[in-house]
């Protein structure tokens, strides 16, 4: 089940993502294709050919970039959500072998952009909400079980 949440952080980077797209680099490359165009004989013209494809890619981009932010419900922290991990949550983790994890958990249209970001839809994830510090978290991963014990919450970076 895919899940509709972002962070307020998270928006306001799709948002600010949008804007350049559309009111900066879109110009950019308008006028490239313009420009191009103007030289004549389209069909061997590279640099009409290149542009109009970044063109493409951005009016793609652009689009799913405005059906997400029509879609996606912005969750702010709340002091209730102290003390547990809950969506936003930053998380440390150890496992018994001692290897340490830090993350966020945050939308799945906020993770791309973000090495340290995993989705509120991650078998990790759902197995950490609810828990706090010094709970343990069972993840079943195709490697088989892993235990993961929670050694940090805080919601401010």
């Amino acid at each position: 089940m895919q899940t509709n949440l972002i962070t307020r952080q998270g928006y306001q980077e799709l948002q600010d993502e949008l804007n350049y797209l559309w009111k900066c680099y879109r110009p950019k490359i308008i006028a490239k294709v313009t420009w191009a165009a103007g030289l004549g004989d389209r069909s061997e013209n590279a640099d009409y050919h290149y542009n109009k494809r970044i063109l493409h890619d951005i009016d793609r981009r652009v689009r799913h970039l405005r059906r997400v932010l029509k879609q996606v419900w912005v969750v702010d922290y709340s002091p209730q959500q102290e003390g547990k991990v809950f969506f936003g949550a930053w998380v440390a983790v150890k496992n018994l072998e001692g290897e340490v994890k830090r993350f966020r958990i945050a939308g799945p249209d906020e993770i791309y952009k973000h090495k340290d970001y995993i989705s509120i839809n991650s078998p990790v994830a759902r197995a950490l909400i609810k828990k706090t510090v010094h709970d343990e978290a069972e993840v079943i991963t195709p490697s088989g079980r892993r235990t993961w014990y929670i050694t940090a919450i805080t919601y401010h970076e």
